[in-house]
Formats: C-alpha cells, structure tokens, sequence
C-alpha cells in the first residue's frame, strides 16, 4: 500500500473488508477488500485506474452481520503499484453520501480497531 503523507480528517484502520466499486460510466463493478477504512472514506487496490475525481457506486460489506452499505464516491487519489506481476492502483475514495447509520457503524470499527492497536 502506498505509504504517503496522512492528510486525512478521520482517522482509517486497516480492516479488510469485502467492496464493490462501479465507476457510475462504466457498467463493469470491481470486486476487492479495502486495505483500510474511515468514516471519510477507504482505500482499495484495483487492478485498473479508474480516474481521479470519477464518481463510483459503493457496496460495502462492513463483515458485521448487518446489511451491506451502499453509498456514492469520490475517487480523491490513485498510485499506480511498482511490481513486477500484474499492474495494481492503490485508490483512495472519499464517501460523498454515507447515512449517519452506516457512518457509525463504520467509526466503532475504526474506534475498536485503534484502541486494540493502542493496548499494545
């Protein structure tokens, strides 16, 4: 994952979770695990460069027995990944229409997250 400056307003935890990401033009979904997760937004690896600033449709699937999350994007960032094997786009997306449920659920996973990491 890119390790770049943190400039972010809510704090991310890496949790991987199952996502879906459509760019709202194209009619293909992608389907990966975020690499970390906030209340403002995550950040995924893709295999293609979906474009900064491209609006995409979101289902997230938050692994804790309730409903799927389904909610709007931003793409803000996208580093194209140095490998020798296939090429890979860390993406960061902003939510730009998250319920205050999904919200909340999504800040106590964080919260639970960064608190573990601060007991060590």
């Amino acid at each position: 994952m890119w390790g770049g400056i943190n400039r972010r307003e809510f704090p991310r935890a890496e949790y991987p979770c199952r996502i879906t990401v459509r760019r709202k033009d194209h009619p293909s979904d992608i389907s990966t695990q975020t690499e970390n997760i906030g209340m403002g937004g995550i950040c995924i690896a893709i295999p293609r460069d979906l474009g900064i600033f491209a609006p995409v449709e979101i289902q997230l699937d938050l692994q804790d027995s309730q409903p799927v999350v389904m909610c709007d994007g931003t793409i803000m960032w996208v580093v194209e990944r140095k490998s020798e094997k296939a090429k890979t786009y860390d993406t960061g997306i902003e939510f730009t229409n998250l319920k205050s449920k999904d919200a909340n659920r999504i800040n106590f996973i964080v919260e639970k997250i960064l608190e573990g990491l601060n007991e060590k």
